[in-house]
């Protein structure tokens, strides 16, 4: 959702100012932010925000560190160290 910002304006909005002397919007409603929930207008618009991160709707990019498929090969490989078999 925030990948229309560019650097400048993402540090600008996590600071709580703005380019060109605008007041910083909310990301997700666009009504001015709050200070007690900036960079949001509200608790509700930073909960929604949240909700999106765990929905994985946003995703950063690089390779998935660890997946439960994973599990299996990972607790073979350490019982054979364990046990010394092969």
């Amino acid at each position: 959702m925030l990948d229309w910002l560019n650097d400048d304006q993402g540090a600008a909005l996590m600071s709580g100012k703005s380019p060109a002397g605008k007041k910083p919007r909310c990301p997700m409603c666009k009504k001015p932010v709050a200070e007690a929930y900036r960079p949001f207008c509200s608790d509700r618009c930073s909960k929604l925000d949240l909700a999106r991160w765990f929905g994985e709707a946003y995703v950063l990019p690089g390779e998935r560190p660890f997946d439960g498929a994973d599990l299996d090969e990972e607790k073979n490989s350490f019982q054979s160290l364990w046990t010394g078999s092969n």
